[in-house]
């Protein structure tokens, strides 16, 4: 059994779709093979993996409610490799929008069924997945909260003797609860989704958010947001990036 995975978002670094990514491939076996389509350059790479393969699992980022531009050029593509090289694959989508409803990627969904029945492809359904650029920076937070913590490890065993701070444990494991607790819909479906893949089920279409009531979501993402365009971008990931 092979499964290709395609990250389709354009960020090079530390995008949501490769932290979606990530939590479906931990519960996909077989042969499992990881690519990126960005721009046209890579459609010739990524159909390459295809050939032999069983699923194909587009993980993408919402635009405008639907399709990033590069990734319906490279489902024309896809269409015509496939029939000119008798392919058949199993399509499953991850999608994830800024916006916390994760039925605003209905549409995108809707793209993805109808480009199957055009390309004889089967669809197997999808995830779209609500807050996920909160969600990506729970991911940011956890690597500096673990980063926080070695430095609380390092500087209490050097200067008292004491390896095991009992207090930053314990700080740590309620930071690392509550993003657990905000990617509980996403781990449970995209895993479920996975699990669904390494069989070459069909999933049929979910919708999840970050667990997060509406009207706090809406002051957290105003804030960061803000924070954003006063920085012009160079908040955490924009920090790693070339400008």
């Amino acid at each position: 059994m092979k499964t290709v995975f395609i990250n389709c978002s354009p960020k090079k670094k530390f995008s949501a779709s490769a932290h979606f990514l990530g939590i479906c491939r931990l519960a996909v076996y077989g042969d499992v093979v990881k690519t990126n389509v960005r721009s046209k350059g890579d459609y010739k790479k990524v159909l390459e993996h295809l050939k032999g393969a069983d699923n194909t699992v587009f993980v993408l980022p919402l635009y405008v409610d639907g399709v990033p531009s590069h990734i319906l050029g490279f489902m024309k593509e896809l269409e015509n490799f496939c029939r000119e090289n008798n392919i058949t694959l199993n399509i499953y989508v991850i999608s994830n929008g800024g916006f916390i409803e994760g039925e605003q990627n209905q549409v995108l969904m809707k793209i993805f069924e109808n480009f199957c029945a055009r390309s004889g492809l089967t669809w197997c359904g999808g995830v779209g997945i609500g807050g996920g650029v909160m969600l990506n920076v729970m991911r940011m937070l956890f690597l500096v909260f673990t980063g926080i913590l070695l430095l609380s490890v390092a500087i209490s065993g050097i200067e008292h003797g004491e390896w095991l701070p009992q207090q930053s444990f314990i700080i740590y494991a309620k930071q690392l609860a509550l993003i657990l607790f905000l990617h509980a819909g996403v781990i449970a479906y995209v895993w479920k989704m996975g699990l669904a893949i390494s069989k070459s089920n069909k999933f049929g279409i979910r919708y999840t958010r970050v667990m997060m009531p509406s009207f706090l979501f809406i002051i957290v993402a105003d804030f960061f947001f803000t924070a954003i365009s006063l920085f012009k971008g160079g908040m955490f990931r924009g920090w790693l990036s070339e400008k």
